[in-house]
């Protein structure tokens, strides 16, 4: 990740690429703050805020920013050299952009520190390896989604593994006071060790929607199943719904045709009564619990790793500290023989040409270009636009077009070659960079991560989110240092000093691949997961930016 170069010192403002015609403040900056830009001495006629932007030379209407090297907006309103670009003075305008030349050969990092390096993951009869080892319980509708509580509830009683017991413990002292009696105590010896837990997934599919809609969270539920970090599962059923048992065994069967994941069904309409539903699902899961048991973690190469890259409550400073930074680990896995899948589908418009120009084979660069259309299409049908995208959130922060965040967003892919691109639930075969489609809400495009096969999730942020998934570890990543501080229950790894010019891309990097193996190995346990924050959203395939 070359394209970050030297600034003044102290570091208030930093320009991203050698083509930029703007810069970014990293400190709230005064009227009157004079700032040198090659040679060019800028007084700002106004105000910047820190994390927005600033134009380097006068713009007059129809001028083209440019930030990242690419395109990001045009001025709808005269901006005087040092003003800050705004909503008032910048629309997102990629209009008629052409795909770029194939790039030139693509130049891997130095991975010599990590080339023989392992981590300790479950080792599946399919060859695959998983960095969890959960057992997964799951409801075919929504119908099913109260007797999945009923499960989890009973479970976590039965393995003194309740995520909230302390949180039940001080509800119990506000009420009753600091001497009230413990009404329960958890188990302190895990009954078992090899399993990293239980994982009940409820959501709001199954029926009342259309026969794709069923089809969709089918397929989906089937890449949860058969994911390398999931033992197997217990599956509930009402029995009526449009989303039935034989489609999603249908839908296993695709990505597990020698039937290696063990998978119950149990199907309420077909039961004597609850109880002995409840009864025989619980029976299923013991049974399956101490079956996964059976498989320790064994040493594992690096080219096992898939990073699922996303961001969330972006700002700013995301798409210069902790996007590079996990675009540069993502290389740093895809030179040792790993794979990232970068999505948000959204958060690509405006760079589309770049990635176009990164991918492997012209079928590729034609699939990446049918599907993007295809979802802008159906945006439009609605009234929609991807250059809707960017939150109020991310407007405040600087992020003013969709451009802008998704320059910044796609730093997270890294550099590599684009090897394949996936629609929604879509497995991953091929090692290397691939794309997928899904929507840029952060849940929803993270849960179509983990259903397509990543067994590590890279989740950036400079605002703050608690976002966690059932089955795969996600590693939050801050922007900035001040977000690391002051969210330290959900942040685990600080890209801030990239903001402060304390560390290089590349220093960074390395450590963040380092907590990957950690984390892959079960040495290191992420904020979402002691949170027991399970976020499952699925994808209803309308249009969500």
């Amino acid at each position: 990740m070359s394209d970050l170069i030297a600034i003044q010192t102290p570091r208030l403002t930093l320009r991203i690429h050698a083509l930029d015609n703007v810069r970014v403040a990293l400190t709230d900056l005064p009227a009157g703050t004079v700032i040198e830009d090659q040679g060019l001495v800028i007084t700002l006629p106004g105000p910047v805020r820190h994390k927005h932007k600033f134009v380097l030379n006068d713009m007059a209407v129809g001028d083209m920013v440019i930030m990242y090297g690419v395109r990001v907006g045009k001025v709808t309103q005269p901006i005087e050299a040092g003003g800050a670009i705004t909503t008032e003075n910048l629309v997102h305008s990629t209009e008629d952009l052409p795909a770029n030349t194939r790039q030139p050969a693509w130049q891997p990092p130095e991975v010599t520190a990590f080339e023989n390096t392992t981590f300790d993951g479950y080792h599946r009869p399919d060859g695959r390896v998983g960095t969890a080892n959960v057992w997964l319980v799951v409801p075919l509708v929504f119908c099913e989604n109260r007797n999945i509580e009923v499960l989890r509830q009973c479970v976590a009683d039965a393995l003194g593994d309740d995520p909230f017991y302390d949180y039940k413990r001080m509800a119990r002292q506000l009420l009753h006071g600091e001497d009230a009696a413990e009404t329960a105590v958890p188990v302190g010896e895990r009954l078992f060790p090899n399993v990293d837990g239980v994982r009940f997934l409820i959501h709001q599919l199954g029926c009342g929607g259309t026969d794709d809609d069923a089809e969709a969270l089918c397929h989906l539920l089937a890449g949860y199943i058969c994911h390398p970090n999931v033992a197997g599962a217990t599956v509930l059923s009402l029995g009526c719904q449009k989303a039935q048992i034989t489609m999603l065994q249908d839908a296993i069967a695709e990505r597990d045709p020698n039937g290696y994941k063990p998978v119950s069904y149990f199907e309420q309409q077909r039961s004597e009564s609850e109880e002995m539903l409840i009864r025989n699902a619980l029976t299923a899961i013991f049974d399956g619990l101490k079956q996964a048991n059976q498989v320790t973690r064994q040493p594992a190469p690096l080219s096992e790793l898939t990073l699922g890259v996303e961001c969330g409550g972006s700002d700013g400073f995301s798409g210069l500290s902790a996007n590079p930074v996990v675009g540069a680990v993502v290389d740093r896995l895809v030179a040792l023989g790993g794979s990232g899948i970068l999505s948000e589908f959204p958060e690509l418009c405006g760079v589309e040409h770049e990635l176009l120009a990164r991918c492997s084979d012209p079928q590729v660069a034609e699939r990446f270009t049918s599907l993007m259309t295809a979802y802008q299409c159906h945006a439009h049908a609605v009234g929609a636009d991807f250059s809707m995208n960017p939150s109020p959130g991310n407007v405040r922060d600087g992020l003013i077009t969709d451009a802008m965040k998704s320059a910044g967003a796609a730093k997270k892919g890294g550099d590599s070659p684009v090897v394949d691109v996936l629609d929604y639930t879509q497995p991953m075969t091929r090692k290397g960079l691939n794309l997928l489609c899904t929507p840029g809400n952060d849940v929803e495009s993270t849960t179509g991560l983990v259903g397509s096969g990543a067994n590590l999730v890279l989740f950036t942020t400079g605002l703050g989110t608690p976002t966690g998934n059932p089955v795969t570890p996600v590693i939050k990543i801050s922007s900035n240092s001040e977000l690391a501080r002051r969210m330290s229950d959900v942040i685990d790894f600080d890209a801030g000093p990239i903001i402060r010019g304390e560390s290089e891309i590349a220093e960074l990097a390395d450590q963040l691949l380092s907590l990957c193996i950690e984390t892959a190995s079960g040495r290191y346990v992420t904020k979402a997961t002691r949170l027991s924050q399970m976020d499952f959203i699925p994808w209803k395939r309308g249009v969500s930016l």
